[in-house]
């Protein structure tokens, strides 16, 4: 016997109706970051971080731009998803609860523009 509604059975939805989006979605960007890290990670070694030019010369390479703007992307939208769980998980009121959810996407769409602006600013200005 089962309490879920027959719509709920049929869609996989939870009672919060969202159903395993939301993990699967943290799941998939923490797979992705692992080689994005290790690729940027790597390419730090490689050059002296140090050396503006040579870290221009690097990321103006299409590849590498694209790469590097994909690692922004998809670090800004990991935090966003672990930052909602910990707001949800933790904080009770209704109205601040809403505030801090706001908040977070909007410092996380903020951080990831930032980091997609800058990166195309070096990329162009090569």
């Amino acid at each position: 016997m089962s309490l879920r509604t027959p719509l709920g059975r049929v869609l996989g939805k939870g009672s919060a109706g969202e159903g395993t989006g939301h993990w699967w979605q943290q799941r998939v960007t923490a797979i992705a970051l692992i080689p994005l890290s290790l690729w940027f990670l790597a390419g730090l070694l490689q050059r002296h971080a140090g050396m503006y030019v040579e870290m221009q010369e690097w990321l103006s390479r299409p590849w590498p731009a694209v790469l590097g703007v994909l690692l922004v992307v998809t670090l800004a939208w990991h935090s966003k998803l672990g930052v909602q769980v910990v707001i949800e998980d933790y904080v009770h009121g209704k109205g601040t609860k809403t505030f801090l959810l706001l908040l977070s996407t909007f410092l996380h769409a903020l951080a990831a523009f930032a980091g997609v602006f800058a990166l195309l600013k070096l990329a162009l200005s090569a």
